[in-house]
């Protein structure tokens, strides 16, 4: 049956226009792709996806596509259409007889042949241009070319020049040289494939075991440079008319430059801070799966997750290491090996995905052996990379046979006997009746929370039973004949009296002894404190006092979730019943000891000496030692009494007196590594202080008033003293102590 002709260009639009569709699509897709490769942003990257789309179907115009143009590219490209596709749009009313059976002609061969004209579009194209983009993004991405790393600076313009003043003010006879050029070249490690940099600033940050070159370049001729840092001199050698001097950064610390001039006048730099950052370990982040996991023996044990792995100058090496233990006790064997991640490491990469999927029967693992896995990344740090790994993850495979719990050397007791489990189910089936009752009838819906009530009443009078109380009508509490008979004298009974938890006529949360309790009543026995009362339901239990403690609090919460449910309440009986579950899981894992087995080798025993009972040459051995805690900055203590001397006798610094402020400096300055906007400037004028001859007073005390901040405040020493007292003094203060 043949398509009437407008239909068959109608569809042959449809299909045109689905094609443009298709490649705006595609090169959109491809620059948010691209985006998100780069940024790692995903809301930037759909505002990119649809600005993009909008352009580019601006551009190619696929909403623009109307018959008469359809019409004309048949036309164009199909011969058996004769340039009447056209009259295939006007309606047959409107046409003469001849126009007619040229319609229907034209019906016949599109009907045909059309199917073999393709409708012009670039939707190949576009696929290729988005896999482009997606290639280039991802390498753009594993490599990190587009961002710039936040450690390395390079400065275009010179921040501060150095500046050097005169150690002797009285020896100047020429005019000073100044600085004309200064630069310092740094090269990071190998390992980071970071291009070497300069830099005009003096106050450095650089990675750890970077090589640096200080070049300087003075507008004169001069003796000779020196560049000191921590009480250690490095003298700068000449080279092109600058002088230069090479450091590997090892550590954070202060430097400074000293020159001495051609007419034998020294100058003296301030102080410069190197910064020293250390190569971060690899950060490792594991998704897709929980830190247990459980398999039956009829599952199929595959366990699947993904690894994200990024270091700041790229990953050497990742695995997976694999311990499988088998059997339990003494006879436990272990089984540690080595896996390859399911999608290979890539060298020298900072942001690695990568997959694994463990199938534990290619583990060899048999119903009740468990696995304990975790990952280690190594980076490309040299000589010693930097190593992290990864929490460690659990599987086992449950094991047919029940377990039997028994005391071994080294494990604890399992006291949990199975019922416990069942408040979980408790909270399963509540949460299924609150879901399911909009679909039940009311005496249905009342009828089954009372049955859960009665569930948990029986889970707790369990517990009950085990904590030592024999009574399922409350918490073990050793109520008196009064109270009882107090209650039996009410007329009206509380209906909910079964179901409450009564605070007020217990004493298990009162913390406060009732009154007569320890006076007038009968002597407490010495030995009551070291005996385990059987006749006490709180002394006949298995567990420890925490223990029982944390037991009671459940016994508590399973009172006020079967009160809730007897009333026909789920949805408040719910929150208690979730915290009896969360206290029966701390006392579960309160009963789980695991202690490594520690062996003892003693030395071998002559057999000769064995069982002869001579001892000898048997001594015990006994050592007294005091240790005394060393003082903390010993020249900055004597640093500051030496000052107090100089600005009160107004005395000539000596030579002796250089040398100490210099190791006080030393000790300030590893001071001022944690905190060097601190301690700098003090730092610079204790250099002042050992270089330039002539020091204000004003100088000295502000130096002495900043070393008194850093030490630290010593300890009190209580001492007794002399105190003069009178007779008539002595006399008050017994009346006053009498009468108090």
């Amino acid at each position: 049956m043949s398509v009437p002709g407008n239909r068959v260009v109608t569809r042959f639009k449809r299909h045109w226009r689905l094609k443009l569709w298709i490649e705006v699509i595609m090169y959109a897709l491809g620059l948010a792709i691209f985006t998100y490769f780069v940024f790692q942003i995903i809301l930037f990257s759909i505002v990119v996806f649809v600005v993009a789309a909008g352009i580019i179907a601006f551009i190619i115009k696929p909403y623009a596509l109307n018959l008469q143009k359809v019409s004309t590219y048949i036309d164009q490209h199909l011969h058996d259409a004769e340039y009447s596709t056209g009259l295939l749009l006007i309606p047959e009313e409107n046409l003469s007889d001849i126009a007619k059976l040229q319609q229907h002609k034209i019906t016949t061969e599109l009907n045909a042949r059309l199917k073999t004209l393709k409708p012009p579009g670039h939707s190949i194209r576009g696929v290729v241009v988005m896999g482009l983009f997606v290639v280039i993004g991802f390498v753009i991405s594993q490599f990190d070319l587009m961002r710039p790393s936040q450690k390395i600076q390079q400065p275009n313009m010179v921040s501060e020049q150095i500046v050097f003043v005169p150690t002797d003010s009285t020896q100047i006879k020429t005019k000073p040289p100044k600085v004309e050029s200064q630069h310092v070249t740094i090269q990071y490690p190998k390992y980071t494939n970071t291009p070497s940099f300069q830099t005009s600033e003096m106050n450095i940050k650089v990675l750890e075991g970077s090589e640096l070159s200080w070049h300087i370049k003075f507008n004169s001729a001069i003796e000779s440079v020196t560049m000191e840092s921590m009480g250690n001199h490095y003298p700068m050698q000449p080279v092109d008319s600058a002088y230069v001097s090479t450091s590997k950064a090892k550590s954070t610390g202060f430097y400074n430059f000293k020159f001495i001039n051609s007419d034998g006048a020294s100058y003296v730099s301030q102080l410069y801070s190197i910064e020293v950052i250390k190569d971060q370990a690899p950060e490792i982040e594991i998704k897709e799966i929980k830190q247990f996991t459980s398999f039956s023996f009829k599952d199929s044990k595959n366990l699947a997750f993904n690894a994200s792995i990024t270091d700041d100058f790229g990953v050497a090496s990742a695995y997976i290491i694999a311990t499988v233990s088998k059997g339990s006790g003494e006879s436990v064997k272990f089984r540690e090996e080595k896996l390859n991640f399911d999608t290979g490491v890539v060298v020298g990469g900072k942001r690695q995905n990568l997959s694994k999927t463990i199938n534990l029967d290619q583990m060899k693992m048999e119903p009740g052996d468990e696995l304990y896995f975790y990952i280690e990344v190594f980076d490309q740090k040299r000589p010693k990379p930097n190593k992290s790994r990864s929490e460690t993850f659990f599987a086992v495979v449950k094991d047919t046979v029940s377990d039997q719990f028994a005391v071994e050397g080294t494990m604890g007791v399992d006291l949990i006997p199975d019922y416990f489990r069942s408040q979980r189910q408790l909270i399963i089936d509540t949460e299924k009746l609150i879901k399911d009752k909009p679909k039940l009838l009311s005496q249905e819906f009342k009828f089954k929370s009372n049955e859960l009530g009665f569930d948990q009443k029986m889970l707790r009078i369990k517990y009950a039973e085990f904590m030592g109380d024999e009574s399922e009508f409350g918490p073990a509490q050793q109520e008196s004949s009064e109270m009882h008979d107090e209650e039996e004298q009410h007329d009206d009974e509380d209906p909910l009296a079964e179901y409450t938890h009564k605070h007020d006529t217990e004493n298990e949360h009162n913390l406060v002894a009732e009154e007569g309790e320890g006076e007038g009543g009968e002597k407490e026995d010495p030995l009551h404190e070291y005996l385990h009362n059987h006749d006490d339901p709180e002394e006949s239990t298995l567990f420890t006092q925490s223990l029982k403690s944390k037991l009671r609090q459940a016994l508590n919460q399973m009172w006020d979730s079967e009160l809730y449910l007897r009333l026909y309440q789920p949805e408040k009986s719910l929150p208690y019943q979730y915290k009896a579950l969360k206290l029966i899981q701390e006392i579960k894992n309160s009963a789980r000891i695991y202690v490594h087995r520690i062996g003892f080798d003693p030395p071998p025993i002559k057999e000769n000496k064995r069982l002869t009972g001579k001892i000898k040459k048997v001594k015990n051995f006994r050592k007294e030692e005091e240790l005394a805690q060393p003082a903390l900055y010993p020249f900055i203590r004597q640093a500051t009494l030496r000052l107090e001397q100089l600005v009160a006798n107004k005395q000539i610094l000596s030579e002796s007196d250089r040398n100490l402020f210099e190791q006080a400096g030393n000790e300030l300055a590893i001071k001022a590594i944690e905190a060097p906007g601190k301690y700098l400037k003090t730092l610079q004028q204790l250099k002042q202080i050992t270089e330039i001859k002539e020091i204000p007073s004003s100088t000295l005390i502000e130096v002495q008033k900043e070393l008194f901040a850093v030490l630290p405040e010593g300890n009190p020493n209580p001492i007794k003293k002399e105190k003069v007292a009178s007779e008539i003094n002595e006399l008050l203060l017994k009346e006053l102590e009498i009468h108090d």
